[in-house]
């Protein structure tokens, strides 16, 4: 009967962390492959799942507020789209043990970012 707890509850907190802008998602890849035992491609699919609602929302609240820079916008847009394709191919064609590595030593890096931010010139 609480099968159901531990995912809810890692849901909901890396939610709670997600609207404070930690990073939640991040953290929900960790939770769902170290605590739950997802294989790493569908706790990346649930990740996705999760950011493109929290994202399609910033985009029309910062487009709303008059805070989005179309130019570069249509600039990105062309170069993010090849770059997820390309993405989602390397994750369907590579080997999910090839992948780990880089991931996590994307995770430690982001997490080193985190923890230690640059120290920004105050002029």
């Amino acid at each position: 009967m609480t099968d159901w707890l531990l995912p809810f509850l890692c849901a909901f907190g890396a939610g709670v962390l997600s609207a404070w802008g930690v990073g939640g998602g991040t953290l929900l890849l960790l939770m769902m492959t170290l605590l739950l035992g997802v294989d790493q491609r569908t706790a990346q699919g649930v990740n996705l799942l999760f950011f493109l609602p929290t994202a399609a929302s910033a985009l029309l609240c910062h487009w709303r507020s008059g805070q989005l820079d179309l130019p570069t916008v249509k600039t990105a847009a062309p170069w993010a789209a090849a770059a997820a394709a390309l993405g989602a191919w390397a994750a369907t064609a590579v080997d999910v043990e090839v992948l780990r590595r880089p991931f996590g030593i994307y995770l430690l890096l982001s997490a080193a970012m985190l923890l230690w931010p640059k120290k920004k010139n105050r002029e």
